[in-house]
């Protein structure tokens, strides 16, 4: 039985299980499709199948009794329920419970705060959907806790960016963006720092711990792309009223521009002991563009 098992082993997943193999953990990767699980098998990574939009809870081809889950699943991409959790809580019945469970969250479960700094302790008020389906994801997982004695660890993370998560294209388009001033504040982590905080908070997380995840230096989202462009040697997008966004802008970029709000990692910091690689954005962008 392995002792680590990823459930959604993509983008961060897939890193994470690099790691603590690296560490010589064991580790199993579970993911959704064939063509997820043949890159997780010539990575190396041991991996099996298992989806969570199906009804069979006790289907999961894996023995869960003891191990330490890393719950990475995206939630259902429509309504406020996150019944990919509830599937697999109900799965904890026929394959045993894990020992600790740390889910990524996100810090839009804050909502819009007004550009205030955030930490923990914040009133959770999501205003969007998918905020709102991660909100109901943390509320079953502890309930869970409470119920079964499983240790959890909620991870609220901001915005990953790294090798292949910049927004390159966008900025290629020459698509607008909301003027400086108008703009909100957005908050990011690099993915390598994600990956040590996620080992962090299983190693030595305390139980019921929340952590907001980010690299404590928020910019605004205009800021953030502009940034990218200067470094990876683009040029500046247009840049546009707020009153004229809504019919220039995209939905779900919309959607972002409607929350601002400034995270306080000293928590993270504090109780995880974590010392990020990339605590700002110009040296995570140096690594990601490979420019000094």
């Amino acid at each position: 039985m392995p002792k680590n098992v990823i459930i959604g082993c993509g983008y961060v997943g897939e890193r994470l299980a690099r790691v603590l193999l690296e560490q010589g953990q064991s580790v199993c990767g579970v993911v959704q499709s064939a063509a997820s699980l043949a890159r997780l098998t010539a990575a190396g990574i041991p991996a099996l199948r298992y989806d969570l939009t199906g009804s069979a809870a006790d289907s999961v081809p894996l023995a869960l009794a003891g191990t330490h889950l890393f719950h990475f699943a995206p939630p259902p991409a429509s309504g406020t329920e996150d019944t990919h959790t509830r599937q697999l809580i109900a799965a904890f019945e026929h394959t045993g419970h894990p020992s600790r469970l740390v889910y990524i969250s996100t810090t839009g479960v804050y909502g819009d705060c007004g550009g205030a700094w955030v930490d923990e302790e914040w009133p959770t008020e999501p205003t969007l959907a998918r905020s709102q389906r991660r909100l109901d994801a943390e509320t079953q997982l502890r309930r869970w806790s409470q119920a079964s004695g499983g240790e959890l660890v909620i991870l609220r993370v901001a915005g990953i960016y790294g090798p292949e998560r910049l927004p390159l294209e966008r900025l290629q388009r020459g698509l607008p963006l909301v003027r400086s001033e108008e703009a909100p504040y957005s908050n990011r982590i690099h993915v390598d720092d994600l990956v040590t905080i996620c080992v962090a908070a299983m190693a030595h997380g305390r139980n019921g711990a929340i952590f907001n995840v980010s690299d404590g230096h928020p910019s605004t989202m205009t800021a953030y792309f502009l940034q990218i462009a200067e470094l990876a040697g683009l040029p500046a997008p247009p840049l546009i009223s707020m009153a004229d966004a809504a019919a220039q802008l995209s939905e779900g970029m919309m959607g972002y521009m409607s929350e601002s709000r400034r995270l306080s990692n000293r928590r993270l910091r504090e109780e995880l002991g974590v010392t990020l690689h990339y605590p700002t954005l110009r040296e995570g962008l140096a690594q990601v563009l490979n420019r000094a």
